[in-house]
């Protein structure tokens, strides 16, 4: 074991300007020890054994997130871990592990106290160690639950695009075939001694119903009486295929009068055929709009994305829309709304003013509320989220009432503290509410908790003018 003494403590930054007889002091106060590979200097959950030097060496910290072992930082020679002075946490929040040989000096935690009371210069430079770690962990842990809402952002979106993406592979395939076969349908039809002014009226028949009626919705027992009447007409007319045309027509509301005008201007021994490639138009023409709205689709997601991130936006406060960026959020996180079968009830004052914001700080604001809102019901796969906006003042108010278990009144006070959470191991990690809070005061608002079983409310109250 390398012999310690005053020089070799002057070595580690933080000690540099420690008087000898404090550093004296530390020397004959600590343990000293050798860890091999592998062997835990802390262990999660678990006192810390005291305030630990690394003397040569290095260490390698890890936590555990969803079963996996995730490294956080190497500790190496010259450097000071384990519990310092006036820290809040006692017990390990991670695991350090010797990689290779390890010699460690380390004071007791029963002798921090005596360090405090009697060595004010040592215990200073170790409380800057402390300050130093706290901006470390607390920059690693905003990065970290940036990641996580990317994840689960990014889930989201893949799911929500995902749908009209396969949609649209499937309906051009479809399409595609049927172009295929047009060409050899249309020869079949102009064998058959059809006129051309039958081909003319079949035409714009199927031209006013594909441009007409989108206005119309029926009811299931309106439906059920439409298709009976459409079905009626065709058998009577001994058209073939009668159910299969049946659906198609139904969808283009077509109605028993619309055919007997197409019939007059039709002879009678072609109306089977003529009904039967206006069919295959109208399916074409069918498969051709399910492409457009799954292609809306996929534009609008990308404008919620583009709008939600505000990439096309400088970083000045502007003139804010509340309800856009909540609406955004929704379709952010619609993936997990559904998954958990959520409803939502939006209660929005459409007359409420624009507010001078930051509108990607307030997205973040309603992205972390939304999603803890979602959590708070996982377990009951069944929940009523329902946000609120009104104007109190010269304040807008927005609130996100969700009917979970609720939080136990004895945790509400630190609901905002940096670093709490009540989430599982590797679910959170205490971010989420301390970023909301600051953010909030940023824009000069102010956020309440309000919650018992069965009812959850934080209302943000954000000023309609705000000054940064």
């Amino acid at each position: 074991m390398e012999k310690v003494d005053l020089n070799r403590l002057r070595d580690f930054d933080a000690l540099k300007d420690v008087p000898d007889v404090q550093l004296s002091w530390l020397l004959d106060k600590c343990d000293h020890l050798m860890l091999h590979d592998g062997q835990e200097l802390s262990v999660p959950g678990e006192l810390f054994s005291g305030t630990h030097f690394i003397m040569s060496g290095r260490c390698r910290v890890y936590t555990i997130q969803n079963g996996y072992k995730r490294e956080i930082r190497i500790i190496n020679t010259g450097e000071i871990t384990g519990y310092l002075p006036y820290s809040k946490d006692r017990m390990a929040t991670a695991s350090v592990y010797a990689v290779g040989t390890v010699q460690v000096m380390c004071i007791p935690l029963a002798r921090i106290n005596e360090m405090i009371a009697t060595n004010f210069e040592l215990t200073q430079s170790l409380v800057e160690v402390l300050s130093s770690r706290v901006k470390y962990v607390t920059s690693f842990h905003h990065q970290d639950e940036k990641m996580m809402a990317l994840g689960k952002l990014s889930a989201g979106m893949t799911h929500e695009l995902n749908n009209p993406a396969s949609a649209m592979l499937g309906d051009s395939s479809f399409l595609i075939r049927m172009l295929n076969n047009l060409p050899v349908a249309f020869f079949d039809l102009m064998r058959s001694e059809v006129e051309v002014s039958e081909i003319l009226a079949t035409l714009a028949f199927i031209s006013n119903a594909a441009r007409g009626n989108d206005d119309i919705e029926l009811n299931l027992r309106a439906r059920k009486a439409h298709e009976n009447e459409i079905l009626g007409w065709l058998n009577e007319q001994k058209v073939e295929n009668s159910d299969m045309l049946c659906e198609t027509f139904i969808e283009f509301k077509l109605t028993a009068e619309d055919f007997n005008v197409l019939a007059g201007e039709l002879n009678e021994k072609n109306i089977s055929r003529m009904l039967n490639w206006a069919h295959q138009l109208f399916e074409m023409i069918s498969v051709a709009k399910n492409i457009s709205e799954s292609s809306r689709r996929i534009v609008a997601l990308i404008g919620s994305v583009k709008t939600y991130t505000h990439m096309d936006r400088g970083l000045d406060s502007q003139p804010t829309d509340v309800h856009a960026g909540i609406k955004n959020t929704l379709t952010m996180l619609n993936h997990k709304i559904k998954e958990r079968n959520i409803t939502v009830e939006e209660v929005f004052d459409l007359d409420l003013p624009k507010i001078d914001a930051l509108s990607g700080e307030l997205n973040q604001v309603w992205t972390n509320l939304i999603d803890n809102a979602l959590d708070s019901m996982k377990e009951n796969h069944l929940g009523t989220l329902k946000i609120l906006t009104l104007r109190d003042r010269e304040f807008v108010r927005v609130s996100f009432i969700d009917n979970g278990p609720g939080i136990p009144e004895e945790l509400i006070p630190m609901v905002f503290d940096p670093f709490f959470t009540t989430k599982n191991v590797g679910e959170g990690t205490g971010i989420g509410l301390d970023l909301v809070r600051k953010i909030v005061n940023r824009h000069k608002g102010s956020i309440k908790l309000f919650s018992k079983s069965g009812h959850t409310e934080f209302a943000v109250c954000l000023p309609i003018k705000t000054n940064f």
